[in-house]
Formats: C-alpha cells, structure tokens, sequence
C-alpha cells in the first residue's frame, strides 16, 4: 500500500513540476486508485498485484471516503466563500421609494422642514395633468418634472412654431415643426429620467376632459383662450380635481387655485361670461415680454407643488396679481357664489 501511495504523491510531483493543471493531475491519481480498488475486489487473494497494493481492499475503502469527505468539505467553504463575495460586492438594494441616485437628486427638498421625504414621496406618487404646453406650460412642465412629480400628462394638439421659442423655453430650434406634446416630453425626461411623462397630442374637448381628469391628482391650466378654461373648469367641478390656472397678457399675470370641493371658487364664479371683445386680447394680438411666462409658469408649478405636500398656505380662494412692469405683486380673496352657474348651491 505505501508503494502506491508513493506511487502517487510522485505523479502529482511530476505534474506539478511538468505544470499539469490540478485537476489533470487529480484524474490521474484517481485512475490509479480506481485501478488498485477494482483490483483488491476482482483478483483472488495472494495474487501479487493484491500483495503489492496491500492485499485488502477496506483500508483503500476507508482512504478513498475520507478524501472525498475532505473534498467535499473543502468545495462547500468555497462555494460559501463566493456566494458570500457576490452578496457583498452586489449593490444594495434601494429601501423605501427611492433610489441612491434620487435620493441625492431631491436632497434640497427632502432638508426643507416643510417638505421632508414624506413630501418628496407624495410629489413621486402625484399625477399632475399640464393643459398646453406653451408660455406658462413649458417652465411648469420642467419644474414638476425637476421637483419629482411621479407622473406627468401634458395635452395639446399645437406644433413648435420659431415664434413659440421666444418665451416657450421647453422647445428648442431643432423642434419647429415637432407637436409640441413630443418635445415637451423629451426635454422633460432629459431633464429627470425618474419621471413618467404622458403626451396627448390632440384637442381637449368636452368628452375627453372628465374623463381624462379623472386619471389625475390635479389639473394644471396653461391653455391661453377662454374657451379652453371653461371647459377645464367644468370638468375640474365635475371630477371635484383641483384646478390651478393661470394667465397672461403683455407684463401683466394671474394665478388661483380653483377647487369648489374644497370650498373655494371655481373659475366661473370669478369669470361668470367672457370679457368683452377687445378687453383681453391674446399674446398674439397684444404681445407678452419673454420672461412673463417664466415667472407666472414657475409660480403655478410651485403652488403644485405646496397644494400636493400641504407645504404652505395654498392660493385657495385667493388670485395673485402680478405686474411686471413696475414690479408689483397683489393677492386678493375670492369667494364662491351661490348662483354660479357651474358651481353654486343653486346648480344639480
């Protein structure tokens, strides 16, 4: 038995020193005891080949378990040696809602005392409809989508004209001809790729509107006609969503939050009929200075914002005047009127 044994640690030297790969070297000792075992259990005693290798097979039964025990034994520690590795080189997963990388992205709002983590989450899991995505709606659209608002739907059947690029800073140059819908949606997710944003290139019409603000939180109205705002306002009544809208016109803007379910006016109890012709003509007809939009626009996007986390006093019931021309800001209280005809108590 000590021949073959010597037998074998003088391959595995041999092998080494020839830089046979382990395992070749391991086949080979195998072979060999695999040959003295068949051996011991197939020739009859006292044959020389038995005599040489022992002449009894159970202390080579014995040798080849305990090397296998030892083997096996040795396979499992590396084997938990790698999983161990892996677990510790894998990146953690991210706990609660948000990633590492959006985490550091929000960390000037999740430090403010007045909207935390539990307010970064609430504008994650807020859908915020944008009605035009023109002058007030471009700087809008790219506040809520830098300030985390999960989902973003932007509706308007318009394309990108070179007379848009003056105050609509959402679309650029290359974009003319482009609906304007599309061009939003990819300066917005260039912007924050952690926001889903929703296009609808077509016309808000009367039979799309409720239906359509009954997907969202809130309805942000940047559309410049009254046509447009009627229509918003009633289907804002008619889902009870809050309604933050917004105008402009030369140096001069307004905003408010229209919400009756709230207890607040809507829109009509402050316009009951349109303006007379020629009172408040469109910025096409009487102009508007480039950062108006901006400013009005970036407002609407923080009142978003203060109306989702509860930061704040909310523009409810009252409209901020701004006047840009000399500088001047005015809030005035509104109230709801009880013969309103969208939404007074005396309306079913």
């Amino acid at each position: 038995m000590g021949l073959v044994l010597f037998l074998m640690a003088g391959l595995w030297a041999l092998g080494w020193v020839m830089k046979t790969p382990v395992r070749a070297r391991l086949v080979m000792i195998g072979l060999v005891y695999l040959v003295v075992v068949i051996a011991q259990l197939v020739l009859p005693e006292g044959t020389p080949i038995r005599v040489a290798t022992g002449g009894d097979v159970r202390p080579w039964l014995v040798l080849g378990g305990v090397t296998g025990l030892v083997a096996l034994y040795i396979w499992g520690l590396r084997r938990l040696g790698r999983r161990s590795a892996a677990q510790t080189d894998a990146p953690a997963a991210p706990s609660g809602p948000f990633r590492e990388v959006e985490l550091n992205r929000y960390a000037r709002h999740i430090v403010l005392r007045e909207l935390g983590g539990g307010g970064q989450r609430k504008l994650k899991e807020a859908k915020v409809l944008v009605i035009g995505a023109g002058g007030l709606g471009s700087p809008a659209l790219l506040y809520l989508a830098a300030a985390g608002v999960g989902t973003i739907g932007v509706i308007d059947d318009d394309s990108v004209d070179g007379s848009n690029l003056q105050r609509q800073i959402i679309h650029r140059d290359q974009d003319i001809g482009t609906p304007k819908v599309f061009s939003a949606q990819a300066a917005m997710q260039a912007l924050n790729p952690f926001v889903t944003v929703k296009p609808y290139h077509r016309r808000l019409t009367a039979d799309l509107a409720t239906k359509l603000f009954a997907e969202y939180d809130l309805i942000l109205d940047g559309s410049d006609n009254f046509d447009t705002r009627y229509l918003a306002n009633r289907a804002a009544v008619a889902t009870g969503k809050p309604l933050m809208s917004g105008a402009i016109t030369q140096w001069e803007g307004q905003i408010s939050l229209y919400h009756p379910a709230s207890g607040a006016p809507c829109f009509e109890c402050l316009f009951p009929s349109r303006p007379a012709e020629g009172l408040a003509p469109s910025c096409a007809e009487a102009g508007v200075i480039a950062p108006l939009p901006g400013i009005i626009g970036s407002q609407m996007a923080l009142e978003t914002i203060k109306e989702i986390t509860g930061a704040g006093q909310s523009l409810r019931g009252r409209i901020m005047l701004h006047d840009a021309l000399y500088g001047e800001n005015r809030t005035i209280t509104i109230n709801r009127r009880p013969d309103c005809a969208c939404c007074g108590s005396t309306q079913t």
